[in-house]
């Protein structure tokens, strides 16, 4: 008897949970919103890869000739504009400097010769003791003497310059992707002593030549984070094409990325990219309609049924459904 009154609780306790696990469904059902499952119209994704290069690379060159004195930078070192990045020093200024202050100590003797002579001609010539025309010739090799040592001078001032010269200036602020030389190395005028990557850096991407009607400025990227994997959609970044350029390279598109958050990546490195090859028609879902549970994505249908789908990248409007769904199924949204 006793037996058979605990199976009669144990069974109301159990359409008792029912019923309230139904009545919370319906009251969750109530709170939810209904999507019908359409074909529309979305942008036909192609992968690729785009490599991270500079803007610009500029060089910096030797302006004269003689050996690196020294080197400051390696590769990868940050520089700023203007920044001494070597020295090239050459023995022969050395020499021209020296050769210039003894003429230009010879030149001094020979103007102060020169007044002296001037001074004690013209007192006399005051006197009226020498005719002036002596006066006049002492005026001349005065000044002939004054040009002769601001001819030295600025002589000095252009030795001095090329000394100057030496350093070897970075163009820009940025990083150096190249050295060229060592210390100890002899360069001529204009050699490049290394190269310098300004820090603006974008994704050129190389697209066949089929996808050149489909690229243009404007025209939304989807990247993916640093390394050759294929990326998560969750991983996704989003960046525009910032320039076209007109002239093919080898049957390809050649079109650079804007992207922000470049600076961590190396020079020269991939990254996966999708972009736009034209349109198609795909079933296509809110993305908060899927829950995942143990690597399965999941939709629940009007009615409580739940489905197994197969998810593809994010599209406008939510996410592609690969599988699992068909056109004209209602989907429970939370």
């Amino acid at each position: 008897m006793g037996h058979h009154l605990r199976d009669r609780t144990s069974r109301r306790a159990v359409r008792a949970l029912w019923a309230a696990l139904v009545t919370a469904g319906t009251a969750a059902s109530a709170s939810a919103a209904e999507f019908t499952v359409a074909k529309v119209l979305v942008d036909d994704l192609k992968a690729g890869y785009a490599t991270v290069e500079a803007t610009d690379l500029l060089d910096a060159r030797a302006r004269i000739g003689g050996s690196i004195a020294g080197l400051v930078v390696d590769e990868g070192s940050m520089v700023t504009e203007g920044q001494v990045i070597a020295t090239v020093g050459d023995r022969k200024l050395t020499f021209e400097m020296s050769a210039i202050a003894a003429r230009a100590q010879s030149l001094n003797a020979e103007r102060a010769q020169a007044l002296t002579d001037y001074n004690r001609v013209r007192e006399l010539t005051e006197r009226g003791v020498t005719p002036k025309t002596r006066l006049t010739d002492a005026e001349t090799k005065l000044k002939v003497a004054e040009r002769n040592l601001a001819a030295m001078e600025a002589e000095r001032d252009v030795v001095g310059q090329r000394a100057k010269d030496g350093n070897v200036l970075s163009p820009a602020a940025g990083r150096v992707v190249k050295v060229h030389i060592s210390d100890g190395s002899v360069v001529m005028p204009g050699d490049v002593i290394a190269v310098v990557a300004p820090e603006k850096y974008v994704l050129r991407m190389r697209l066949p030549e089929r996808n050149a009607r489909f690229v243009a400025v404007g025209t939304p990227v989807l990247v993916g984070p640093r390394g050759l994997d294929i990326p998560r959609p969750e991983a996704l970044s989003k960046g525009e094409v910032a320039q076209v350029y007109p002239s093919m390279d080898q049957g390809r598109v050649v079109a650079d990325v804007k992207l922000d958050g470049l600076g961590d990546f190396f020079i020269g490195e991939r990254a996966m990219v999708y972009v736009t090859s034209g349109t198609r028609e795909a079933l296509v879902v809110p993305a908060e309609a899927i829950s995942r549970r143990f690597g399965v994505a999941y939709v629940r249908l009007k009615g409580g049924a739940e489905v197994v789908v197969q998810p593809g990248q994010p599209v406008r409007g939510g996410t592609e459904i690969l599988a699992g769904l068909n056109e004209g199924d209602v989907v429970v949204t939370p």
